[in-house]
C-alpha cells in the first residue's frame, strides 16, 4: 500500500459561481469529506501554496493572467465569456482559488521528486483542463495539469510526461497547449459530441495526442475496453517518466452533464490500470487533479474508488 498525499486549501471553497451553477463549493466539500472517510488508508492532507506567476508563465503569458485578474470584481460575479453564454465566472475570491489550485500541482511535483511519496491527489477547484494558453473557458482559468507538466520538465529535467484525462469532457486546453510537443503525451477518453466539441480521433498533434471519443450511452465495459486499447496502450508505448491525471468523475451514470454509464467502482479499475503503467515506467509516480463531477453522491463514491486505486502497489 502507498501513502497518499492530498493537496487542498480552504481558498478553493471560497470560489463562487452563483446559484445553481454545477461547479460549486459543495463538490470540493464532498471530496474532502470522502477522503477523510478513507480512514483505513495512509492519507496525509497538506495545504496547497499559492502558485507564483513565473511558474504559471511556463504555460500562460503574464499578459493573459493580468487580464484575468483585472476582471475580478470586488463583489458579485463577472462572466468571462460573452453573454448569453457565460458559465465561467470570477468572484472576489477567485485569485486565491486559482493560485491555490495551480499551486497544489507545483507542491505535488516537489513532493514527488524530493520526497518518498509517489501518489498525490490535488483536491482543488477551479478545475483546469479546458484552459488554453490564452483562453479561459469551461469553468477553467489556469491549466493546473499543464503547468505542473511544464514545471516538472523545467525544474527537474524530465523528458517525457504523460497526461491521462478521463473527464467526460475533452480537455481542449491541455490538447492545445501540447499539440506540437513530442515530449508530452495527452490521452483523453470523452463523450462526443459534447462540450467543448474538440477531441476527434484525427486530432493527433505530432503523434502525441490520443483521443478516444465515445458515444452517448456507452457502458462500463465498453468504456474500460476503449480506455485500455486507445489510451493506455499508447501511453505504455510512450514510456513516460511521470503520469499526470485529469480526474473528472462526470462519466458516472448519475452525472447531470453527460450521458456515459460508468459505475463508481469503475474509477478504481481505471485508476489501478494507470498505476500499473506508472509502476512499469515511472517508478510509480502519479499526480492526479480533480476536474469535473457534478452529482455529489457519485462524486463521493468515485473519489473514494479513485484514491483506493492510487493506493495500490
Amino acid at each position: 500500500m502507498e501513502k497518499i498525499i492530498v493537496y487542498t486549501h480552504s481558498d478553493c471553497l471560497a470560489k463562487d459561481n452563483g446559484i445553481n451553477h454545477p461547479e460549486r463549493k459543495e463538490r470540493l466539500e464532498t471530496v474532502l469529506e470522502s477522503v477523510k472517510e478513507l480512514d483505513s488508508l495512509d492519507i496525509v492532507i497538506k495545504e496547497a501554496p499559492l502558485a507564483i506567476s513565473e511558474t504559471i508563465n511556463l504555460v500562460h503569458p503574464q499578459s493573459h493572467l493580468d487580464i484575468i485578474f483585472s476582471m475580478i470584481p470586488s463583489t458579485g460575479l463577472v462572466g468571462v465569456e460573452k453573454e448569453p453564454y457565460a458559465d465561467t465566472f470570477l468572484c472576489e475570491h477567485s485569485r486565491e482559488a486559482i493560485l491555490r489550485s495551480c499551486g497544489a500541482g507545483i507542491a505535488a511535483a516537489d513532493d514527488l521528486i524530493e520526497g518518498s511519496e509517489k501518489r498525490i491527489f490535488c483536491a482543488v477547484r477551479p478545475p483546469g483542463h479546458h484552459a488554453e494558453t490564452i483562453r479561459v473557458n469551461g469553468f477553467c482559468f489556469v491549466n493546473n495539469v499543464a503547468v505542473t507538466a511544464r514545471y516538472l520538465q523545467n525544474q527537474y529535467q524530465f523528458g517525457r510526461i504523460a497526461i491521462i484525462d478521463f473527464d467526460v469532457h475533452h480537455g481542449n486546453g491541455t490538447q492545445e497547449i501540447f499539440y506540437s510537443d513530442k515530449s508530452v503525451a495527452y490521452g483523453s477518453i470523452h463523450e462526443h459530441p459534447l462540450f467543448p466539441g474538440t477531441g476527434s480521433e484525427n486530432e493527433t498533434g505530432v503523434g502525441n495526442i490520443f483521443n478516444a471519443p465515445i458515444q452517448s450511452g456507452t457502458s462500463s465495459d465498453e468504456f474500460l475496453n476503449i480506455f485500455e486499447g486507445k489510451i493506455l496502450e499508447n501511453i505504455d508505448k510512450f514510456k513516460p517518466e511521470v503520469i499526470l491525471v485529469s480526474a473528472g468523475f462526470d462519466a458516472h451514470k448519475s452525472d447531470p452533464l453527460a450521458n456515459i454509464n460508468l459505475e463508481s467502482e469503475d474509477y478504481y479499475t481505471l485508476t489501478k490500470s494507470i498505476v500499473e503503467i506508472a509502476n512499469l515506467h515511472c517508478d510509480g509516480r502519479v499526480i492526479s487533479f480533480l476536474e469535473g463531477g457534478y452529482d455529489l453522491l457519485a462524486l463521493s463514491e468515485s473519489t473514494k474508488a479513485h484514491i483506493r486505486g492510487l493506493n495500490e502497489n
